[in-house]
């Protein structure tokens, strides 16, 4: 037990010291910005979504993509 804690400890310092862990943090916060957005767009009836000028088609494939795929101007 104490080998893979320590282990798990370096690696760990690894990540961190690499910024992989914070890089890694900042993706699953922009998927759950993104999906709690599309969760958002596919509530919306169409008066509210050609007030925003979207058709519910336009609106039900963005709220279909993946949780991953985030816009990539958010990724800078």
């Amino acid at each position: 037990m104490f080998a893979s804690l320590h282990t798990a400890q370096l690696t760990l310092g690894r990540v961190q010291k690499g910024g992989t862990l914070a890089r890694l943090l900042k993706t699953a916060r922009l998927a759950l910005v993104a999906r709690r957005q599309r969760l958002q767009l596919a509530r919306l009836d169409a008066a509210a979504l050609a007030d925003i000028g979207l058709t519910p088609a336009q609106a039900r494939a963005e709220a279909d993509r993946p949780v991953w795929d985030v816009p990539s101007t958010w990724l800078r």
